[in-house]
């Protein structure tokens, strides 16, 4: 599988800033989702190398139901890059609109914590290409600045 996409609504319980759901939750459940597309990709365990290039453009409110997309845009060796976009709105059928888009690196690991090659993926079409060229993009200016 290389994509996965992760449905629920915002928790009323969230500790909330303002009546919205705080950028950390929304980064951790960008990292949950991440984590299920790679580790189901990898057959195994995966740790989080990177996450960024997140740009929030609007805010969730408790009781909005939340999609959060992940997919592969590359593999190389033990190395997973994704794209991941998170998007909320109303329960009552308004569509749903973009939160943050961003770009996450996992590193599949065995049993030992060392690195575990995966299987190869490559973007194919014109769409999964161009988004592949936009995550590399990414990380290669968070690598440069780093």
């Amino acid at each position: 599988m290389h994509s996965i996409t992760l449905r629920f609504l915002a928790s009323e319980s969230s500790l909330l800033q303002a009546g919205r759901v705080p950028g950390g939750t929304v980064l951790r459940w960008v990292d949950e989702a991440g984590y299920a597309c790679a580790s189901a990709w990898a057959k195994g365990a995966c740790i989080t190398e990177f996450v960024g290039g997140a740009d929030f453009v609007r805010p969730i409110r408790p009781g909005d139901l939340v999609e959060v997309h992940a997919r592969l845009t590359q593999t190389q060796g033990a190395s997973l890059s994704l794209a991941v976009e998170v998007r909320s709105g109303p329960i009552h059928g308004a569509p749903l609109e973009d939160v943050v888009h961003c770009v996450a690196v996992y590193t599949a690991v065995g049993a030992d914590g060392e690195p575990l090659a995966v299987d190869k993926w490559t973007p194919e079409t014109p769409g999964d290409i161009a988004l592949a060229q936009r995550a590399q993009a990414h990380i290669d200016a968070a690598r440069a600045a780093a």
